[in-house]
This record gives C-alpha cells, structure tokens and sequence, in this order.
C-alpha cells in the first residue's frame, strides 16, 4: 500500500509505520521542529535573563536578602509568569525561583528577593 510522505507528499511503499519517503525528508522534518523548538525556547530564554537581570539590578552585587514593593517590579516590566521552579516551604509559602534568585509575593503587595549561596 502507498502512502504519502510526510514532508514532500510524494507516495511510496514500505513499513506500515514508515512516514518519510527518503532520509532528505525525514532530516528535512526534524531540522524544521528542532528549529521551532529553538525559537520558543529562545523567547522564554529571554524573559528569564530579563527577569534575572531586574532582580539583579535591585539586589546589587552583594546583598543576600531585600523586601521591596511590587510596584518597582512592575515598573521594570518583570514578567511574573516565567520562573525557573517553585518551593512551598512548610508553611505553604511559594517562593518562586529564576536562577540564583528567589522571590516570595506578600499580600500586602510586597516581594522578598533572595539571592540562593554558591557552594563552590
């Protein structure tokens, strides 16, 4: 039975699973997904650094642990909804992580900014 290929649309016979009439489509299909793959992950990549970049500026080089407003987050365009993970401590605080960085929101519109320690 003949069927067409998923890149070329040419038809071909073989395996009942086989989806490619050549190994050029086939190369052809993965080359096009892994570079979708590269796009999206490039922009979320980016909002990261961004996000990172902003608590690095308000943190400074060396301080460990800040509490600021929320507001001054805003103001700088941080995107809260990229982060790297989560914690919920024991009690059942999120603090959301962006690399080095971790921050906690308050309900009184506050943030906890804290800086993880290098163990090198």
């Amino acid at each position: 039975m003949k069927k067409p290929c998923k890149i070329c649309k040419k038809e071909f016979a073989g395996r009942s699973d086989k989806i490619f009439c050549s190994l050029g489509c086939k190369n052809e299909y993965n080359s096009r997904l892994r570079k979708a793959t590269q796009t999206e992950a490039k922009k979320i990549d980016d909002i990261l650094h961004r996000n990172r970049s902003i608590l690095l500026e308000i943190m400074g080089k060396y301080k460990t642990q800040i509490k600021i407003d929320r507001i001054l987050l805003d103001k700088k365009k941080f995107n809260f909804n990229y982060m790297t993970g989560y914690y919920i401590n024991k009690e059942g605080k999120v603090y959301h992580h962006i690399y080095d960085f971790s921050y906690m929101t308050f309900s009184s519109e506050q943030v906890l900014i804290v800086r993880k320690r290098r163990s090198d």
